[in-house]
């Protein structure tokens, strides 16, 4: 509501503002559909207190922005998603090594920005809004700040923790060898101390999603099975010999698989799953090919394609909280979303043959 309020209540700075406070929220919240959770229902009350139909095009373009823009987002953030934290298990595991938080950011975020201005360029060219502005709308924005009141002693705290985890996460490498799951783990402690922290475990227990843990672990074993009895190699030695990848470079390698794992997304219902279920097998296709290329940049701009849940409602649990507001139809949902997969993986290509390039990925 504060990001709101600032950026202002016409109709265009309603969309930015959703971006933005969907980009705010990925640096903290490392869950995508935590992140709709907290967004929908903030933008479902600005949409009641304007008095826009629900099913308006303005309604629909604001909730189609928060749940592709945390698809977008989930790229140019490391801890911004499962899916991430997976395929830096798989690295470390399979790879003996991981990509830093600030190298993942700086790798992403670039593509991520474009992205952000793609997605709202297209909505407002294919659900042009009724209006410009949306009278009331600041006052309302301002009504609802009020009636949440200042923050707590235990959202400071909350809030003073999620910084200096950012501050670490960003400086991994660079000021201390400290990798990102040891500091998440000691920032959980804190969050957990007497008197000082803002939960106890009973409160973790009933909240953690012990089914996604389960398939990280089972995810890493899997990687780690492949790996120790030679099966991956097996695999991936099969995979080259029968499809020609040994033919093409370095591009030509990341375009392959990183078009297979976008089209094989659409049979997913979670970029987690298809994490887990395909990553170790392209690892270890990646280490099998022959050449010199940088195998860990190579996994994590495959990971970055895991991402893609842009066409279905259901590739995604983030785009269903959205569809659960009936604010638009998977029809809609489609027509942006084919647009916005073509423009990412394409600029995705132009990224591997340029800017990733440089930077030493592919």
């Amino acid at each position: 509501l504060v990001t709101l309020s600032r950026i202002g209540t016409s109709t265009r700075r309603i969309m930015l503002g959703a971006i933005v406070v969907t980009i705010l929220l990925s640096l903290v919240v490392p869950s995508a559909t935590a992140r709709s959770a907290c967004v929908v229902p903030i933008m479902m009350g600005v949409i009641a207190a304007f008095g826009v139909d629900k099913r308006s095009n303005i309604a629909a373009a604001i909730m189609i922005i928060v749940a592709q823009g945390t698809s977008i987002w989930n790229v140019g953030i490391q801890t911004a998603a499962a899916q991430n934290l997976l395929t830096a298990g798989f690295m470390d595991k399979m790879l003996g090594q991981r990509v830093a938080w600030i190298d993942w950011l700086i790798a992403g975020a670039p593509w991520a920005i474009i992205m952000s201005g793609v997605l709202m360029f297209l909505v407002l060219k294919m659900l042009p809004p009724e209006s410009d502005s949306i009278p009331g709308g600041k006052e309302a924005v301002a009504k609802s700040l009020a009636d949440i009141g200042p923050m707590t002693g235990a959202q400071k705290r909350l809030l003073t923790v999620s910084i200096l985890l950012l501050l670490v996460w960003s400086t991994e490498g660079k000021l201390h060898s400290f990798d990102t799951t040891s500091t998440t783990y000691a920032g959980l402690v804190i969050l957990l101390l007497p008197r000082w922290g803002i939960m106890t475990w009973k409160d973790v227990q009933s909240r953690i999603p012990w089914g996604t843990v389960i398939v990280f672990g089972v995810g890493i074993s899997l990687g780690t099975a492949l790996l120790t009895t030679h099966a991956g190699q097996w695999l991936g030695t099969q995979v080259v010999s029968h499809t020609g990848l040994d033919q093409v470079g370095p591009l030509g390698v990341f375009a392959i698989l990183g078009a297979f794992l976008i089209l094989i997304h659409l049979g997913f219902a979670s970029a987690t799953a298809l994490t887990s279920a395909m990553l170790p097998i392209l690892i270890a296709v990646l280490q099998t090919l022959p050449g010199d290329f940088n195998r860990l940049g190579m996994t994590m701009l495959l990971g970055f394609a895991v991402s893609y849940g842009f066409i279905l409602p259901v590739n995604a649990p983030q785009n269903m909280v959205c569809l659960g507001t009936e604010t638009f139809t998977a029809k809609q949902f489609a027509r942006v979303g084919l647009v916005v997969t073509l423009i990412g993986y394409l600029l995705m290509l132009v990224f591997g043959a340029t800017y990733w390039k440089w930077l030493g990925w592919m």
